[in-house]
């Protein structure tokens, strides 16, 4: 029954908002983070301002950004990325909203017109001060043979242009996404357990305005018990998402 209805929704849509989350990531070898295995129950995070104040926070950050840099390097997108962009290629897909950092989405193929990192990405690193971008494997070894964090040609601190705990969303980010939704006839949170805010706010922009909102995760999320979730499906979302995409594109 719920599985139809998921298919029925993913069919009448054609501007549908996805609000994704690191569930869908573990099939690629992407660690969840707060899940009961997740990296946080033995690894706590660099805040962003002991980051800019020390080097020993800067060490440790960089140290853990390179105990996880293999596996978000090697991995691959899934089922879930790829059935995401299949329905973007129909012209159903408004715009997809993640909080994941490993780059997968736009590995899979999403367009980067319709691609909202909120939370940054490990693609690239970043300067703190002056903003240049570049691509992090000279980084990585750079400190895996120095144990020195790396620095930009202007002198600035340079990090994954990832968002660390107590550093801002990117405003500009924010306000697409928001506007995103807004227009949108359907809203998928998938693989989010949506405690994360401002982030998790995203879905209920659109749902409070009357769009159907579908959250398919493994164990709770914050948003099980509002009125405004149309459907609510527990379980794997890579055995879930794909086979309803499929029927819905009838392919």
């Amino acid at each position: 029954m719920q599985a139809a209805k998921l298919v029925e929704l993913l069919g009448e849509s054609s501007q549908i908002l996805f609000f994704t989350g690191a569930g869908i990531s573990t099939g690629s070898g992407i660690p969840d983070f707060r899940g009961p295995d997740g990296v946080w129950k033995y690894r706590q995070p660099v805040y962003y301002h002991d980051f800019m104040r020390s080097e020993a926070a800067r060490i440790e950050h960089w140290d853990f950004k390179l105990e996880g840099w293999e596996a978000f390097r090697t991995a691959r997108p899934n089922a879930v990325h790829e059935a995401i962009v299949r329905l973007e290629r129909a012209g159903k897909v408004r715009a997809v909203v993640t909080q994941n950092i490993d780059g997968l989405h736009a590995r899979a193929g999403t367009a980067a017109g319709l691609l909202i990192e909120l939370h940054g990405t490990n693609r690239l690193i970043e300067c703190q001060t002056c903003g240049r971008r570049s691509e992090p494997e000279a980084h990585f070894e750079y400190f895996r043979k120095t144990r020195r964090p790396p620095v930009c040609e202007c002198g600035g601190f340079l990090k994954p242009a990832t968002i660390s705990f107590g550093q801002n969303l990117r405003i500009e980010d924010l306000e697409k996404a928001e506007d995103m939704a807004q227009g949108a006839d359907l809203v998928v949170a998938l693989g989010s357990t949506l405690s994360v805010h401002p982030a998790a706010d995203i879905p209920l922009l659109a749902a409070r305005r009357g769009a159907p909102y579908v959250i398919i995760n493994r164990g709770p999320t914050e948003h099980d018990e509002m009125p405004e979730v149309t459907l609510r499906i527990e379980g794997d979302v890579g055995e879930i998402f794909p086979p309803a995409v499929a029927a819905a594109l009838k392919v």
